[in-house]
């Protein structure tokens, strides 16, 4: 008799659990709702290929819109006018050597839809400080790409978001 109590204990507490994330608005990271002017999206971009365009499509498709190639009528556009990535020095050491590097992501982009521009023009910028060692070269070489397809996706979430806001 004690075991059954137990587990209906265990069972109330889960439920607990499941009802208090539910009300207090937790979503899965990457997922965003969308409004339905987004339900059909088409991606203008110079660098279809680019870590950040990859991603936002990821993003958009993972939060309930379709990609629509080419854009019809019914299709918003998201037109990514600027998608950079630019690295410089931050700390030299005393034989003149780089030791920390600065990478800083820039976006900018607009989105149209029925002819109407739902958001103007606007820039988004992300940055991520790394340290460099001449000894590892391979290895930090490595850990750059990683922290540029890292800020690619943080920046498709950001964009996301504020795409989920119009």
């Amino acid at each position: 008799m004690r075991m059954s109590i137990t587990g209906a204990w265990r069972k109330i507490w889960v439920l607990m659990a499941l009802g208090a994330l539910c009300g207090c608005g937790f979503q899965l990271q990457g997922r965003q709702s969308l409004p339905e002017s987004l339900a059909r999206v088409n991606i203008e971009a110079k660098d279809r290929q680019s870590d950040f365009t990859q991603a936002l499509r990821s993003s958009l498709v993972n939060s309930g819109a379709v990609m629509v190639e080419p854009a019809a009528a019914d299709t918003t556009v998201v037109r990514i006018t600027r998608d950079e990535i630019t690295e410089r020095v931050l700390t030299v050491s005393s034989r003149n050597i780089p030791t920390d590097y600065e990478l800083v992501y820039d976006v900018e982009l607009s989105v149209k839809a029925d002819g109407r521009e739902l958001l103007p023009p606007e820039k988004f910028s992300l940055s991520r400080v790394y340290s460099f060692d001449e000894t590892k070269l391979l290895a930090k070489e490595r850990e750059k790409e990683i922290l540029i397809e890292a800020l690619a996706r943080d920046m498709a979430s950001v964009v996301t978001r504020r795409l989920s806001s119009l």
